[in-house]
């Protein structure tokens, strides 16, 4: 299975939250698994949200953030396709980044002309994904 996750889906490798079980299975029985380069800052980002929100001491902090640096080299970072992800933005209603991560996975899935499964916490994005054609993967 070629399994693209979107930073919400990543992050529940790191973060104990629902939807973390899930993940974990999908991503153990992953033969490759995806995203968009601009997950790697996002997760950054949503870690560091977390520890000044005080959700996260200082050492959980620095642990987390060295293993998402770490396993970063372990996923295929893709590129995005600005074009599709305005389209993407303007005809489902998107967020700015959600719009990037589906049109990263289209790319992939229409490039390559692969069959993969598409991960995301986010329901608009989850429903953009399945209009376009994704099988998105449910919890």
């Amino acid at each position: 299975m070629i399994l693209y996750c979107d930073t919400s889906s990543l992050v529940k490798l790191y973060v104990e939250e629902e939807g973390s079980a899930a993940v974990g299975v999908w991503v153990g029985k992953a033969d490759m698994v995806a995203t968009c380069r601009v997950a790697l800052p996002e997760m950054i980002s949503a870690l560091t949200r977390r520890f000044n929100s005080r959700d996260l001491d200082q050492d959980s902090y620095r642990r987390l953030q060295e293993a998402i640096r770490a396993d970063w080299k372990h996923l295929v970072a893709l590129d995005f396709d600005e074009q599709l992800a305005a389209d993407l933005a303007e005809r489902h209603s998107l967020r700015g980044f959600d719009a990037v991560h589906l049109s990263a996975a289209l790319r992939l899935a229409t490039r390559d002309q692969l069959t993969l499964s598409f991960s995301s916490f986010d329901d608009r994005l989850n429903q953009a994904a399945r209009a376009e054609g994704l099988a998105v993967m449910e919890p």
